[in-house]
């Protein structure tokens, strides 16, 4: 009976649940054991202090060192690139990709449908994330930004009571929950024009290093194509956390002849920068991209 370390958020039960489901499937009995983080409880800070220096995992983690659950799982883009100084850690298995895209979810009265974004001028959007800032600002100076923190439904709430003209949610929490958003306005940003957070839309399945038996038997819900596209992304990440503070998106996907597409997007020193490579193989692809952005200015 493998013990899943998970938070207890409604999207976090729906990974781990799909998780047992998946364990399930090839013959795995599994239990859930509900641990809070540190994003769960403190909620006065923006997404961009919180976002992919482990605030929603290291609990977790800590839980996995002490034996205290047999894996993890994790919204891939919430892991920090480095595993924790503890070390013993690692990433055995990556699930398959949902929807990457971000959504941008509008009040019908903030609607406007020939402008760009279809926001109407001068709105209030909702997002505490630095790389959404930086990408909406860019194609909308006029906007007006506000953070925002809660759940996916609490944050759907302050939007219908009219705290926000729109909000940015991940198509794959959305659609995970099978939210009704027929009050609202939805537009799906493509992927390769508004740049996702590196591994939006994946679960990875964290084990200790050690741990032969689990280990083995997640090897077999692995998806090595998918995890190739991550490894990119997450590479440009790290290679970047420097001189970027993370405003930064990044997404790489593998077209039906085998071949990489990898596009960037990173405000650095106040301008928005971004770039794209294509490469039959993945290997360097994020060391170039991030000489691009850098060279970019």
């Amino acid at each position: 009976m493998l013990k899943i370390g998970t938070r207890g958020s409604k999207l976090a039960l729906w990974q781990a649940e799909f998780t047992q489901k998946e364990l399930s499937r090839i013959g795995v009995e599994s239990v859930l054991v509900i641990i809070k983080t540190q994003g769960d409880l403190v909620q006065h800070l923006g997404f961009d202090k919180l976002e992919g220096k482990g605030f929603f995992t290291k609990e977790i983690e800590d839980a996995l060192l002490r034996g205290e659950v047999d894996l993890a799982v994790h919204s891939m883009k919430d892991l920090p690139t480095q595993s924790p100084a503890e070390g013993g850690l690692c990433i055995t298995a990556v699930s398959y990709r949902h929807n990457p895209s971000d959504l941008l979810i509008i009040r019908k009265e903030s609607y406007s449908g020939n402008a760009l974004l279809k926001l109407a001028p001068n709105v209030t959007v909702g997002t505490s994330a630095n790389r959404r800032k930086a990408q909406l600002q860019a194609y909308r100076p006029d906007v007006q930004l506000k953070d925002i923190r809660g759940n996916v439904p609490t944050r759907l709430e302050k939007l219908r009571s009219g705290d926000f003209d729109a909000i940015f949610l991940a198509a794959a929490g959305v659609e995970r929950l099978g939210l009704d958003m027929s009050d609202f306005e939805v537009l799906e940003l493509p992927a390769r024009e508004f740049v996702p957070a590196p591994a939006q839309g994946v679960l990875a399945w964290q084990t200790n290093r050690d741990d032969t038996s689990t280990r083995l038997i997640l090897k077999q819900l692995h998806h090595p194509e998918v995890s190739a596209c991550t490894n990119v992304e997450r590479k440009v990440l790290q290679l970047m956390q420097g001189g970027c503070q993370l405003p930064l998106g990044a997404f790489c996907e593998r077209d039906a002849a085998g071949n990489y597409h990898a596009f960037a997007a990173c405000e650095i020193e106040g301008q928005l920068r971004r770039t794209r490579l294509s490469s039959s193989t993945s290997f360097g692809m994020a060391e170039k991209l991030v000489q691009q952005l850098r060279s970019a200015g």
